[in-house]
């Protein structure tokens, strides 16, 4: 692990130019998102760690760390727990190129500028950064549009916003681009300055979120109803606990009088936007479908992200220090970049191609005159799935025995 650390940059881009030279990657959209990932203890670290003294040669040098697990946004609702927050980027195709790490209490959009920088020189041609709602701030899309960066963004919708103004509320025909994706372009501002925005509508969503709101608002009915008894301490607590609540915060309001009541303006607003978000890019070249459909890509980092913690059990995490943190990610990650390389040569889910592999046993025979080694024989479904991963040497050991006497191994076929 420390020596993965120690050369962890190097080690990612090297495998990254031989990835893309043998599977010829298509390397024009790299896809970046963010989750978070705890740790059970109580208290978040301090200050700043570093390794201990260089051991042999497995470290290059002593390496100053930042303190790690912070307490900041939770993902996974483990608001009480520390963390750390990982980001990765991953091409069109689910191929990872390459992850950060970053402390706990780090904001999604202080994340981009160090991912440009650290992809700078990797030859990832006419790359177009596709990122959500989460990353986006004027500082953001500065730094990508710099130098002739391409992005493709998921916009906010807030209240006063130029999207919310100027964008929804343009009227125009939708055009099908999808069973389920209809879009409309909208163009704000003249010339060089223009910028290019994409309504895009889901139906199925929409009518998702209207039967879900008419759910909410029927339980909040019924919850107002019950405070419609004289004011009092456990009436004024009941009140402020539905104005902070995640579920019916938004459909609340009060009138002067102090008396809550169900928004419907708020609740007509939100309406109109049902199944609707926005896209924005300063890349002209792409065509509206691209745009749209670039940007619903993004689920590729969500798959990911579900591989590492509920396939390869990226938490819980045992280490403390931060370098055995970073190296702990490294090798998660590798081992999925592995899965994702095994389920493109062999065209099958690793869940298949590992079950076929397990078929292949090792089997141990012991007696006083040494241990026997013998490989069972492979199924057809195990041999199949082992020259698609041009993996002969296991193939070649049908039939093997492997015959250890007194510690020496002899191998005989």
């Amino acid at each position: 692990m420390d020596f993965l650390e120690a050369n962890k940059e190097r080690i990612e881009k090297a495998i990254y130019f031989r990835m893309a030279d043998l599977l010829n990657l298509d390397v024009e959209i790299v896809f970046y998102d963010t989750t978070s990932l705890h740790f059970e203890i109580d208290e978040p670290d301090r200050g700043v760690g570093e390794h201990d003294e260089v051991r042999g040669s497995q470290l290059a040098g002593a390496k100053t760390y930042q303190a790690l697990r912070k307490r900041g946004h939770s993902k996974n609702g483990r608001i009480d727990a520390p963390q750390i927050v990982i980001g990765l980027a991953v091409t069109r195709d689910g191929f990872l190129v390459r992850h950060w790490i970053f402390p706990g209490n780090t904001v999604d959009v202080t994340t981009v500028a160090k991912v440009t920088e650290d992809l700078k020189g990797w030859q990832l041609s006419r790359c177009v950064f596709v990122g959500d709602a989460g990353m986006v701030s004027a500082e953001n899309l500065s730094t990508l549009a710099r130098a002739g960066g391409k992005y493709i963004v998921c916009m906010p919708i807030h209240r006063g916003s130029e999207v919310a103004n100027e964008v929804i509320t343009r009227p125009g025909r939708y055009q099908a681009v999808a069973e389920n994706l209809q879009v409309k372009e909208v163009m704000v501002g003249d010339g060089e300055r223009r910028r290019r925005y994409l309504v895009c509508y889901n139906p199925q969503e929409a009518e998702r979120q209207t039967r879900h709101r008419k759910d909410v608002l029927e339980e909040l009915a019924a919850e107002l109803e019950t405070l419609r008894e004289p004011k009092g301490s456990s009436h004024a607590k009941r009140v402020c606990e539905l104005r902070a609540s995640g579920r019916y915060g938004r459909y609340v309001r009060l009138t002067k009088n102090g008396h809550p009541r169900i928004d419907q303006a708020n609740v007509d607003a939100l309406a109109k936007r049902d199944g609707k978000f926005v896209v924005h890019s300063n890349d002209d070249t792409l065509s509206v479908a691209d745009l749209a459909l670039g940007y619903k890509q993004l689920q590729r980092v969500e798959v990911a992200w579900r591989q590492l913690k509920s396939g390869l059990k990226l938490h819980p995490v045992y280490h403390w220090a931060p370098h055995r943190i970073h190296a702990h990610v490294a090798l998660t990650v590798l081992s999925l970049l592995l899965e994702r390389i095994a389920e493109q040569a062999g065209a099958e889910s690793w869940r298949n191609i590992r079950d076929d592999l397990k078929q292949i046993k090792l089997a141990q025979l012991s007696s006083p005159n040494g241990t026997v080694w013998q490989v069972t024989e492979p199924s057809t479904e195990a041999l199949k799935r082992l020259k698609a991963l041009k993996i002969p040497m296991l193939a070649g050991m049908r039939n093997r025995v492997i015959l250890g006497v007194r510690g020496e191994f002899l191998k005989h076929r």
